[in-house]
């Protein structure tokens, strides 16, 4: 079994980590620079950097953001939000990111995900998915922030990212997001039993429990969370030696 891995997530906006419920209600969580670092001492396996209102506006914003943060964090480091263009991930690679995660430009140019993957390497590009339960219980895929339903099924693109190149998905459930009331074990398990490459579990942990549910039963290879790790409410050192000795294989 591959260690797993525990992954905090800055949702940065105007250059400040942001934690919301459901994708709204955003409330400010400290600078990006000190927070990744933070994360990098306390044990975090990679930090993942998602720009949530991104646009090529502040593009020059983003890039001088990330180059800040690798000069600072010395694990594996991806960012998204905004990235359009093989040319976007060949700007942020060159400025210190290890992966570059894409959501609404891959739906909207599947081709995306083939030309980076080629250039790139598929271990370099994520496609990072945001799922809603539908009323007969599969799951669509949602674009620009969780607002617009793309009537594609979540299992399906999934197999299709993977077919075209990902390295990884990075799987939000948007009714979990932000409720602590543990991942979607369900959806997560759907999408790790579809495809061979690594699932990362997001939306909803609250507990070890939850982590330890969506890594085992789930089938996830990584778990992310945001306010949980942002508040202190649960320390990484904790949770991986919680999760060690249910035989859970982690880097201490």
């Amino acid at each position: 079994m591959h260690t797993k891995r525990i992954i905090p997530c800055l949702d940065v906006k105007d250059g400040r980590v942001v934690k919301g419920i459901n994708f709204v209600d955003l409330k400010d969580a400290g600078d990006p620079v000190s927070v990744a670092k933070a994360y990098d001492e306390a044990g975090a396996d990679e930090v993942v950097f998602l720009d949530i209102t991104a646009s090529s506006d502040n593009r020059d914003t983003v890039v001088d953001m990330v180059r800040a943060v690798a000069a600072n964090v010395f694990i594996p480091f991806t960012v998204g939000g905004g990235i359009r263009t093989v040319e976007d991930f060949k700007l942020l690679l060159r400025e210190g990111a290890d992966k570059i995660s894409i959501n609404s430009s891959a739906i909207d140019n599947p081709n995306l995900i083939s030309e980076a993957a080629s250039q790139f390497g598929s271990q370099c590009v994520v496609v990072a998915i945001d799922a809603k339960r539908r009323d007969d219980g599969g799951w669509n895929i949602y674009k620009h922030g969780g607002r617009i339903d793309c009537g594609i099924d979540a299992v399906n693109w999934a197999i299709e990212a993977e077919k075209r190149g990902a390295g990884e998905i990075l799987l939000t459930s948007m009714d979990c997001d932000g409720t602590k009331a543990g991942y979607d074990i369900k959806l997560t398990k759907a999408i790790s039993d579809a495809v061979s490459i690594p699932v990362i579990a997001s939306g909803g942990a609250g507990l070890k429990e939850h982590f330890y549910d969506a890594l085992t039963i789930g089938g996830a290879e990584a778990a992310l969370a945001a306010s949980l790790f942002h508040y202190k409410e649960l320390e990484i050192s904790e949770l991986k030696e919680y999760l060690r000795d249910r035989d859970v294989p982690v880097r201490l």
